[in-house]
């Protein structure tokens, strides 16, 4: 499989960039800053520098690619305004890429919580919720192959490789490295293509999880 990481630079991405190049895919990472290239090459990751929030040709960026998975965000620290743009407007620019260049295949970091946003307030954490929410229902009608994944608090823990994956469930924390296990699951698993769901650390087995969707 040839797969398109946008956000290719994050934890998650640099961690799904390595496991699937282990499993013999072809990974090209999509990154803002030239710098981060050798970062990309250490996972086994090629880097295409293409901006989302900018005048980059997004759709060359994923020529020939199988699936993309959309790992970018505005980040800690950000304020409301980098949530539209990047974590709504980055993952729009990808879909529209994506269906412009005929891949089929798209996979969503999104976020516990996405599927209730809180209507108005909630200062930045409010506004990311609801850019997460609306970047979910844009892949929900764009009549592409869609997973989205909402993994709950993220941790730099050691992975446990065991989860816990449903509509809904119970708040909690997760380790990057489970959420990035169960992400290089889901693009090998036809069974998740058309599934939303949350995740966190539990006591099934990542391969089991991804397999029970």
């Amino acid at each position: 499989m040839e797969v398109a990481i946008a956000g290719g630079h994050g934890s998650i991405a640099l961690l799904l960039g390595r496991m699937l190049d282990q499993r013999g895919d072809a990974v090209w990472g999509l990154i803002r800053d030239p710098a981060q290239e050798d970062d990309l090459h250490a996972a086994g990751v090629e880097p295409v520098v293409c901006d989302l929030e900018a005048d980059s040709d997004v759709a060359a960026a994923l020529r020939g690619a199988d699936a993309v998975v959309f790992a970018a965000g505005a980040g800690p620290g950000s304020g409301a305004e980098r949530k539209r743009t990047m974590d709504l407007g980055g993952a729009v620019r990808l879909i529209e890429a994506a269906k412009a260049e005929g891949v089929g295949r798209y996979v969503m970091i999104s976020a516990m919580g996405a599927a209730d946003p809180p209507a108005e307030g909630g200062d930045v954490f409010g506004e990311y919720l609801r850019a997460k929410a609306e970047a979910d229902r844009a892949l929900l009608a764009s009549g592409l192959e869609y997973t989205i994944v909402r993994p709950g608090r993220l941790t730099d823990e050691p992975p446990t490789g065991l989860v816990a994956a449903g509509e809904r469930l119970e708040r909690g924390e997760i380790p990057r490295a489970d959420v990035a296990a169960v992400l290089a699951a889901v693009l090998h698993a036809p069974n998740a293509a058309g599934k939303t769901f949350e995740l966190v650390s539990g006591e099934i087995p990542v391969a089991q999880a991804v397999a029970g969707l």
